[in-house]
């Protein structure tokens, strides 16, 4: 069976709120597994396709800022 995991996710969120998706979003990191990482990388891919490039700066800035820390 071939799952296009890409078109899950989005399905998967597709009717959330933003609050839905942020709590997704918390609750995943927060829990420390690797499993949601996939669906976490999903959504890194379609913030970083709709963002501008002033924003596609500032996600790195702060990725590099975390890696510091």
């Amino acid at each position: 069976m071939n799952i296009d995991i890409r078109k899950y996710i989005v399905n998967n969120f597709k009717e959330d709120t933003i609050e839905d998706i942020r709590n997704s979003i918390d609750t995943s990191i927060s829990s420390k597994e690797e499993d949601p990482l996939l669906g976490l990388g999903v959504l890194f891919e379609l913030a970083w396709n709709n963002s501008s490039e002033d924003i596609k700066y500032e996600i790195l800035n702060n990725i590099k800022k975390g890696m510091t820390n």
